[in-house]
């Protein structure tokens, strides 16, 4: 089995090496700036688990190499320009939009886009960083250093959020998650819920729109889908071509997870489509001291990340399932005196969501 390095040396690549672990395939998360002799990549398929890298020694090499899969697609997805445009391209619905180049723009864009608007950095930003909500009037106190740099998208009153995460394999075949719900505060996924039967008509609404990008693309591996739920729409807010935080409840609540499937897809192994057996839950820890206490519960499955605990710093996440929608309240519950009052409303949300699936 071919060696798989990873360009990119944080939580995703930790847990693609974990995923490698059990099929014998070795996985090397890189750093960025690590020098291209103490990597071995010459035999390896490469892959990354982030879109946008700095040129450094290493990143020119690897830029060289033929077994970088989607090597050409990471900087045309990393910037915001090119992806919203690929969705006009292909007639995927998404939040109007257009570039913001001048300050001189504001009166068009306002009457064209609304009252409302979001501006984004065309590249780098996440997590709800390098983003602004303006208003009219609002425009005045923009960073003058963004124009040229953003998009301004329509301000959306959607309903929900969710995302679906599925993979393409080397010879064009595509599978998929269940959509997974997901609640974000401020720009920031704090609570993702998922569940064996997605609603069928927003679940194929999601793969026809996911399938078309990767098709388009030609892409292989595991990508993901944000989308905005707006009625009985789709609106998709953005793509990540990696695995994907809003997946992570796949690890213990599918029978492949998002990071041996994205292995699987890279080195050309069978690829089935996963099962799901019982809803799961995400919850994400940010910025919060690791509490041993967690493991006391036995629906709880602590994921962490072993970095530097600082404020709004993804450091690890907590994944429960169980056929039992009751249990899995009982064990949110149990889990809501043992976390900072902050994540008190997203186990609440995730909560209302178990309720309403029990219903169906």
């Amino acid at each position: 089995m071919k060696p798989v390095c990873v360009l990119g040396n944080g939580q995703l690549g930790r847990m693609l090496r974990q995923a490698g672990e059990p099929l014998g395939i070795s996985v090397f998360p890189v750093g960025l700036d690590a020098e291209p002799e103490a990597v071995p990549y010459q035999q390896s398929v490469i892959t990354a688990e982030i879109e946008r890298w700095p040129e450094t020694p290493l990143t020119k090499e690897l830029a060289r190499h033929n077994a970088f899969i989607n090597r050409d697609i990471f900087p045309r997805l990393a910037d915001r320009f090119p992806q919203k445009s690929l969705f006009d391209s292909l007639n995927l619905s998404t939040a109007p939009w257009a570039l913001l180049d001048s300050p001189d723009q504001w009166p068009e864009l306002f009457a064209t886009l609304g009252d409302f608007l979001i501006v984004k950095r065309r590249t780098g930003g996440y997590d709800g960083r390098g983003q602004w909500r303006v208003r009219p009037g609002d425009e005045k106190d923009l960073p003058t250093e963004i124009y040229g740099e953003c998009i301004v998208e329509q301000g959306i009153p959607f309903d929900s959020e969710v995302s679906v995460i599925g993979a393409r394999s080397q010879s064009g075949e595509s599978v998929f998650y269940p959509i997974t719900h997901n609640l974000h505060q401020d720009g920031i996924l704090r609570t993702s819920v998922a569940f064996p039967d997605a609603n069928p008509v927003q679940q194929q609404q999601a793969q026809s729109m996911l399938s078309a990008v990767m098709n388009e693309l030609g892409y292989v591996g595991v990508m993901a889908m944000e989308c905005f739920v707006v009625g009985d729409k789709l609106l998709i807010n953005e793509i990540a071509p990696r695995v994907h935080n809003s997946g992570h409840w796949t690890q213990n609540g599918a029978s492949i997870s998002q990071f041996e499937l994205h292995l699987r897809a890279i080195l050309n192994l069978p690829m089935p489509a996963p099962e799901v057996f019982s809803p799961a839950v995400m919850v994400n820890l940010i910025g919060t001291e690791v509490n041993n206490d967690w493991l006391n519960l036995p629906l709880v499955h602590l994921h962490w990340y072993d970095k530097e605990v600082r404020p709004v710093r993804k450091v690890g996440h907590l994944n429960l399932t169980h056929t039992d929608c009751l249990k899995l309240k009982d064990s949110l519950d149990s889990l809501i005196p043992m976390l900072p009052n902050e994540y008190k409303s997203g186990i609440e949300w995730a909560k209302t969501k178990l309720d309403w699936y029990s219903r169906q």
